[in-house]
């Protein structure tokens, strides 16, 4: 099967690369508006860019002719926090991604509890397995839908106790929920370990 993606338009593209490009993991973003308003929405266009400083990259959409709440609030204030939700947590995700007024706190609606962070001022969600505060860096902008690709630094990370062993994370004690084409959601199933292979260190420490 062929397919020419000239020959499609952004949203049919869309429902066929998320269908592709699975499991992806889930950015769960809480961001503070200009008024004061917690917005919270999951972005599963995420991954990590730089280790040293720690950096993350959400790609964030339009929602028709305007850029999503999370963006504005982003580029606005420069703080927001990433977390990663487990299982127990799948449906409030789902249901932050319901599109809301910005004067509506999603946090509020769906009546999650937070936490205040330690060096920025928009809260963290309690119920969250790991929440990371990040400083916004860089904003770039891709494609004729004008995606914006947010790349931010994470100035602490909060992780529940017990989910870190020597200096690593625990996966199968995170249970981190996983996006898949649709409304639809996946976790991690079964976890298969290889041997080590040699890799250059990356540093001395």
């Amino acid at each position: 099967m062929r397919i020419d993606p000239a020959e499609l338009g952004a949203e049919r593209i869309y429902r066929l690369m998320t269908g592709i490009v699975v499991p992806r993991p889930i950015a769960w973003v809480t961001s503070l508006s200009s008024k004061g308003v917690l917005n919270l929405a999951p972005f599963s266009a995420f991954t990590f860019v730089s280790q040293k400083p720690p950096m993350l990259a959400i790609s964030v959409g339009r929602k028709g002719a305007d850029y999503k709440d999370t963006a504005h609030n982003i580029l606005d204030t420069e703080e927001y926090v990433i977390h990663i939700a487990d299982t127990p947590l799948m449906n409030a995700v789902h249901d932050s991604s319901v599109e809301h007024p910005p004067e509506i706190s999603e946090v509020e609606h769906l009546g999650l509890e937070t936490l205040p962070c330690d060096l920025i001022k928009v809260r963290r969600l309690a119920a969250a397995p790991v929440a990371m505060e990040c400083r916004f860096r860089q904003c770039l902008e891709f494609g004729e839908a004008k995606s914006r690709l947010i790349v931010g630094e994470v100035v602490m990370f909060h992780l529940r106790d017990g989910l870190v062993n020597n200096g690593k994370v625990e996966t199968e004690a995170l249970d981190p929920i996983a996006r898949i084409g649709g409304p639809r959601y996946a976790r991690l199933g079964e976890i298969v370990t290889l041997k080590t292979v040699f890799q250059t260190p990356k540093s001395k420490d």
